[in-house]
């Protein structure tokens, strides 16, 4: 399957980096976020406070294996804790490119600045959170990623083209 699937940490511009991709390939585009959203009937925020982030990674599994059984060649952009599940890495691989795109604290935190929206940011001290988060989680992003993409202080449209160069697109 040649799906394009772009992995990182929250705020490493997945989605908006998948749609740009996707437009200018002509492709569909979907986030899991969006797929679990759906299926939940509720927000991302209100599944975690009502029945938790165990129940939350169970429904990205489930997202992933609908996914393989379409075979309608499209981008796909996952939440930022989706390959942290051994299963969720074996499916990912399965589905077509993986591309994490890599991004530093620092970045990560001027993006999301205000945002209340990300559960795992929420009280405490979030700079703290950011880089214990991405310095846990990078190890296990390299280890699913065919490709690794560096998208700090670049534009949305330079990380597109070097997608596309990496992939072998003219």
């Amino acid at each position: 399957m040649k799906n394009v699937i772009l992995i990182g940490f929250m705020g490493a511009g997945k989605t908006t980096v998948g749609e740009r991709y996707a437009k200018k390939h002509s492709l569909p585009m979907v986030d899991t976020d969006w797929l679990i959203e759906e299926r939940a009937g509720m927000t991302i925020s209100e599944i975690f406070a009502q029945k938790g982030e165990d129940e939350f990674r169970r429904t990205e599994t489930a997202v992933l294996q609908t996914l393989l059984s379409d075979t309608q060649e499209k981008v796909i952009s996952v939440g930022g804790g989706l390959p942290l599940r051994e299963e969720n890495r074996r499916l990912l691989k399965q589905l077509g490119t993986v591309i994490y795109l890599e991004v530093n604290p620092d970045t990560v935190l001027k993006r999301l600045k205000g945002d209340t929206t990300r559960p795992l940011l929420q009280g405490g001290d979030v700079t703290r959170r950011v880089e214990e988060l991405i310095a846990a989680r990078g190890p296990i992003y390299r280890e699913a990623a065919g490709l690794i993409v560096d998208v700090n202080g670049r534009s949305v449209g330079e990380i597109v083209t070097e997608l596309e160069e990496r992939m072998g697109f003219e």
